[in-house]
């Protein structure tokens, strides 16, 4: 099932109070699965020396999420300023972030740089003469091109905007060299949401071969190398999980056998964000209408401002209607929100219990890219965060926007720039 059994014993029982008190629509992540699943992966890779996560912020940015990151030992896979800033606010420090972007700005080179630093890891050979004070430690992000294939969600590495070609890698490290750097990091992301485990133990095995490539080009030794996210989870009941434990199997032997022909073996990182997050997630909505034409609609509180994925990628989302069972599946619905655009669904033609206004529906897996990816078109305000914690008790920690914070920004000062005279 998407959403882990234990989450939904836990939520499903509460789910109306927790509408009566907070409101819905609300998305509520469970403390317990996240920080049980941040165990597990730290368990699956006590093998490897020095490995380390990453959490991706962008899928959940939230700080007391982040905390619990924290609380794991995990690091910060950051890609903005805001990003490193929610990230030194709970306690991320110097080499506790992996700064990565791409079409990077010298305003976000210097933040990267400020409050202790973090790991730079560049996306273009043409940003090393871009960063004003090149730090002692660098990685470079590799796009292999035709050299892997990719999948739905990232693309064809050749069509992909992000990192330096193979043939750029040599000149890079060598041209880094020359502006100071003495320490070395590997980084790629070439998945997205990928359960076919063997596609990152491949990756790990094309990360150690380049190391060794540049290793004998240059005679430099890589600290580390950042094997990247792309751990898929199972959106679809039918869908096989990721299997972690062979994955770290594997890229356990691969690092050792590289340690007893080179004497080393670099760190291995890695910067998951879904897997961590995702399945421990939940977009709780309320059904107020139910329409009745060409096909069977049912209208919810929440739209695809809150969750854009079904929209964005045609993504499955798990749904339940909390209260009904499977062996209730009687109808065929779209379930649909209240957005100007037809995309604006968070289910097509979907099998589910009859549905009355008034029902709780839980869409699954919204615990990454669920709220970090909302928007305010329409005039829609993204909603509340909770967090559902391990003594059962339920947190507010984000509040739903308000009309106030949607018109914010349109208090300023007047400023005119005036026109040339001619």
């Amino acid at each position: 099932m998407p959403m882990p059994q234990s989450f939904q014993d836990r939520l499903f029982p509460i789910a109306e109070d927790i509408a009566k008190h907070y409101g819905t629509p609300y998305h509520i992540y469970d403390e317990a699965g996240i920080l049980a699943t941040g165990e597990k992966l730290k368990k699956a890779f006590a093998g490897v020396a020095g490995f380390r996560e990453y959490y991706a912020v962008k899928a959940l940015p939230n700080p007391h999420i982040l905390k619990l990151m924290k609380t794991l030992g995990f690091g910060f896979d950051c890609s903005s300023i805001p990003e490193l800033i929610i990230s030194r606010e709970v306690g991320g420090k110097g080499e506790d972030i992996m700064f990565t972007s791409n079409n990077t700005t010298r305003e976000e080179f210097q933040a990267a740089a400020a409050e202790g630093g973090s790991i730079l890891n560049l996306d273009d050979i043409s940003l090393i003469t871009k960063v004003p004070e090149f730090p002692e430690l660098v990685c470079f992000r590799y796009n292999p091109g035709p050299r892997r294939t990719g999948n739905i969600i990232i693309g064809n590495p050749v069509e992909a905007k992000y990192g330096i070609t193979h043939e750029q890698l040599v000149s890079a490290y060598k041209l880094a060299m020359g502006r100071g750097a003495k320490r070395f990091g590997l980084h790629t992301m070439v998945a997205s949401n990928e359960r076919d485990y063997t596609y990152i133990v491949e990756t790990t095995r094309m990360l150690l071969d380049i190391a060794q490539m540049i290793e004998e080009e240059l005679g430099i030794r890589f600290e580390f190398l950042n094997i990247g996210g792309g751990l898929g989870i199972p959106y679809k009941p039918e869908d096989n999980p990721l299997d972690l434990d062979s994955m770290a199997t594997e890229i356990t032997a691969l690092v050792d056998n590289f340690k007893a022909s080179h004497g080393y073996a670099p760190r291995i990182y890695m910067e998951s964000g879904r897997w961590v997050t995702g399945p421990h997630g939940a977009l709780v909505t309320r059904a107020i209408n139910h329409k009745s034409i060409y096909r069977q609609y049912i209208g919810v509180d929440a739209c695809m401002s809150s969750l854009m994925r079904p929209a964005m990628y045609d993504a499955y989302h798990h749904i339940d209607v909390i209260g009904k069972t499977d062996q209730e599946k009687s109808e065929i619905y779209d379930i649909a929100g209240s957005l100007c655009e037809n995309n604006d669904k968070f289910a097509v033609q979907r099998s589910l219990p009859p549905i009355q206004e008034g029902d709780l529906l839980a869409i699954h897996d919204s615990g990454a890219h669920g709220h970090a990816m909302g928007f305010q078109y329409n005039g829609r305000l993204r909603p509340k965060e909770l967090l559902l914690r391990t003594d059962g008790s339920v947190q507010l920690i984000r509040r739903a926007e308000t009309n106030e914070d949607y018109f914010q920004t349109l208090n300023f000062k007047d400023d005119i720039l005036p026109a040339k005279e001619s």
